[in-house]
């Protein structure tokens, strides 16, 4: 009488025949796509192709909105008769005004920041001032400053002064204590504190105020060459709107927007190479 094998032996032979199963093999981190170039281009380039197509269609009145084609023109025209000196006049004052307002926002900024004393007494203050309008500053620096340059750079000056103020005083009050407490631990303080451990720790902050500090600066400029200005990007706008030339204001506008990026690009990039050392999502490979 024959006996049939028993499952459990059975099931013992078929696992020693069978190789064993690796276990699977962990995924390897997927690096981000780079972003193509001239991706940014794409959003402008199809607005200003709109426009185009509608103004010729006469969707828009070309009288209260040129077509770029137009714009462009103007531009063209503009360059063989003088506009270097107004976008030479506009960016010095920028320049000068940013540097002031933001030398001045990272002192304060850096003390508000590391000393509740100063933050109690100065703070309301400055939070106050900095909701005033840029155009209410004009009469008052009017009347104590006059209509040279003056008056202009320290209006682009008080534009430059609260963002990066509030990014300094915030990024060194929102530093982790306990990397000042194993600092102070190994022995740091003082400059040498501030230097080692305060500063890249608020790096990023300060860094996004100066920033938005610079982009304020440019818009602070187009108030403050309405004082008295012969030169400059204001000066063009206001001109425009005199002479009713919608395609000198829209010129104007366009450079505006580009100066403006530009500047920024190369805040971005010092950003970049400053704040090298983070491991942030954005460095992720």
């Amino acid at each position: 009488m024959s006996t049939l094998p028993r499952e459990g032996s059975t099931l013992q032979t078929r696992a020693r025949s069978e190789p064993a199963a690796e276990p699977p093999a962990a995924s390897a981190p997927q690096r981000r796509r780079p972003t193509p170039r001239g991706q940014g281009a794409v959003l402008p380039v199809a607005l200003l192709l709109l426009l185009e197509a509608l103004v010729r269609a006469g969707a828009v009145p070309a009288h209260l909105l040129p077509p770029p084609s137009e714009v462009a023109g103007t531009l063209f025209g503009l360059a063989h008769n003088g506009l270097g000196a107004h976008v030479l006049a506009s960016s010095a004052r920028v320049g000068a005004g940013f540097a002031v307002g933001a030398a001045l926002a990272i002192g304060v900024g850096a003390m508000v920041g590391l000393s509740a004393r100063a933050r109690s007494l100065l703070d309301p203050t400055f939070q106050a001032l900095r909701a005033i309008p840029s155009l209410a500053w004009v009469p008052l620096l009017l009347l104590w400053l006059g209509i040279d340059e003056a008056p202009k750079i320290t209006l682009i000056a008080i534009g430059a002064f609260f963002p990066v103020y509030m990014g300094v005083a915030s990024g060194f009050r929102d530093v982790d204590r306990k990397l000042i407490e194993v600092a102070e631990m190994a022995g740091l303080g003082g400059l040498a504190l501030v230097r080692r451990v305060l500063l890249p720790a608020a790096l990023p902050a300060v860094l996004t105020g100066l920033r938005n500090g610079l982009s304020l600066a440019w818009m602070f400029m187009v108030a403050a060459e309405l004082i008295a200005a012969t030169r400059g990007l204001g000066y063009l706008l206001t001109d425009g709107r005199e002479t009713g030339r919608a395609d000198i204001v829209l010129a104007a506008i366009v450079l505006l927007a580009l100066l403006g990026k530009l500047s920024d690009t190369a805040m971005q990039r010092l950003e970049a190479r400053w704040l090298a050392w983070r491991d942030t999502l954005d460095t992720r490979p």
